[in-house]
């Protein structure tokens, strides 16, 4: 009798290069990989950058990232999507048609607006696009503060204040928000708020997830991290409140494993391999 073949749990990330690798579509290939996921990947932009700094990005035509799009789909096709940094609208443009024309679920987005070392990865004008034309093909939506504030124009300093912005930002358009609370640094704790959008206009479910603060600089790469696990769990089954939490215990201990090595002279990256190697 002939064995069926298994089949891959295939999570595709769009976003952009991170030549020092920590971040970025190699990050997101990392953390899909660690996850027990088969990753693809379309790129939006090239970056030089390390530990330090964005020295440059080179912007992908749209043309070619909506190419590389099909690609993917027409013959391996894609159980989840992660997106993370669209420099511009036409790029963000792109990105949408594809997915309504594949009908794409389980689209979790990264806003990625800023490099942890000051570099903003998108364009001012290319924001509103952002919200108006991919927030609502979007299953959550995951920025951390600094992002939820310029979305929204507001200042957050409170959990509080994280669950009204998260509430504000559902309103936008996604199903879900996931407002991540890593900034507030007087806290001993890192919570992230996740708000959810029930059927049927049923209201709204919250839920938050809270892990110890862990001291170290090497943090580079957390925000695609995170979304990268979020979307490899629900590539897997797991329903999204589940999906955060496997992200939430993933991330902290990547975080927790990175936090003993030095590479460069920055921030460094996690370490996405902590379950097999260290």
């Amino acid at each position: 009798m002939t064995r069926k073949p298994k089949s891959y749990h295939r999570v595709l990330t769009v976003a952009g290069s991170d030549s020092g690798g920590g971040a970025g579509v190699q990050a997101d290939l990392k953390t899909m990989s660690a996850l027990g996921c088969y990753g693809m990947s379309a790129f939006a932009a090239l970056t030089a950058q390390n530990t330090k700094e964005v020295r440059a990005i080179h912007e992908v035509p749209p043309t070619f990232l909506a190419a590389q799009i099909d690609a993917v789909v027409e013959d391996i096709g894609v159980d989840a999507v992660k997106i993370g940094m669209l420099f511009n609208a036409e790029l963000i443009q792109a990105v949408a048609d594809r997915i309504e024309e594949y009908q794409l679920e389980k689209v979790v987005l990264d806003p990625v607006m800023v490099s942890q070392s000051g570099h903003q990865l998108i364009e001012d004008e290319a924001i509103e696009v952002l919200q108006t034309t991919l927030f609502p093909l979007c299953e959550v939506i995951t920025p951390n503060l600094p992002e939820a504030e310029k979305l929204l124009d507001t200042d957050i300093k409170t959990e509080d204040d994280i669950e009204t912005a998260a509430r504000d930002l559902l309103q936008m358009g996604p199903r879900a928000v996931l407002l991540k609370g890593g900034h507030l640094l007087e806290e001993s704790e890192s919570a992230d708020c996740l708000v959810m959008a029930l059927p049927g206009d049923k209201g709204i479910d919250i839920h938050w997830y809270r892990s110890r603060r862990i001291d170290t600089s090497n943090t580079h790469g957390t925000g695609c991290t995170l979304s990268s696990a979020i979307a490899s769990a629900r590539a897997k089954g797991k329903s999204l409140p589940e999906a955060v939490q496997t992200a939430k215990n993933y991330i902290t201990e990547a975080i927790r494993a990175g936090s003993e090595y030095q590479l460069g002279e920055g921030s460094g990256p996690l370490h996405h391999f902590y379950q097999t190697w260290t």
